[in-house]
């Protein structure tokens, strides 16, 4: 897969590539990643790329000329139809399915907007699509596109060491993850769950299911609602909620 980055500050998204899974992936050829500075298309010696806003205002907007001569540069290399996606307050929230859909094109082109935004034209004429990583804002794209990328990348085939470990990822089946455990069995009275030490993995299946759902339910109902749950899946949920009210009560 092919990525690349516009960007007025590449140093900042390059750091990327530079650790972790998006870095072995890098190494091992599996993803690249490129970037181009609309600055390098600025007309001025002072590589100028934002302006005042028309109707006033506070800060500046990102200029069309430059940023849609690098996006014309990106396309050139592209590696295929690549859509232009736009990192913005303004865009689609961005979640597990749009990764997935993502890490099944042969690239992305993602633009990091800066200062108070970009000249809207440029959005409508050379923007597939906006997106954001929530209702909160960044100083620029930069954050938001590495975000991404590591999304995206640890989906690609070979990439993880073990494919069945982004499969069990959370929100990969629309539900939050079940709780982890490692060694040693018991931390100051806190002890692994037996059915994790029982090496039934079918119970050991069964119990990591009912308490992603119970989880998604307590700290994501929202997530639920969008959820069709089967007859097992819905025994599982009214187990933990039962095995809940019990431990409440208790205390």
């Amino acid at each position: 897969m092919q990525v690349q980055v516009v960007s007025i500050f590449p140093e900042l998204v390059q750091s990327v590539a530079a650790f972790g899974v998006v870095g072995r992936a890098v190494e091992r050829g599996l993803v690249s990643l490129a970037f181009v500075n609309p600055r390098d298309f600025a007309p001025d010696v002072h590589r100028t790329v934002d302006d005042r806003p028309y109707g006033g205002g506070p800060g500046m907007v990102m200029k069309v000329a430059p940023l849609a001569a690098a996006l014309q540069t990106a396309r050139q290399s592209a590696a295929g139809a690549c859509p232009v996606v736009c990192l913005s307050p303004q865009g689609r929230v961005f979640d597990q399915a749009l990764a997935r859909h993502y890490a099944e094109l042969p690239g992305l082109i993602l633009l990091a907007g800066r200062y108070e935004g970009i000249d809207e034209r440029l959005v409508q004429s050379e923007v597939d699509e906006e997106l954001s990583l929530g209702d909160f804002v960044l100083s620029g794209g930069e954050i938001a596109a590495m975000a991404v990328i590591d999304a995206v990348v640890r989906l690609l085939p070979g990439v993880l060491g073990d494919d069945e470990s982004a499969a069990q990822d959370s929100f990969m089946q629309g539900l939050l993850d079940y709780p982890h455990y490692t060694r040693p069995e018991e931390i100051q009275g806190q002890k692994v769950p037996d059915v994790l030490l029982s090496g039934d993995h079918g119970k050991i299946a069964e119990w990591r299911l009912k308490q992603a759902l119970g989880r998604s339910f307590i700290r994501r109902p929202d997530l639920m609602e969008r959820l069709d749950l089967d007859e097992k899946q819905q025994r599982l949920l009214d187990e933990f909620l039962q095995e809940q009210g019990s431990v409440a009560g208790e205390k």
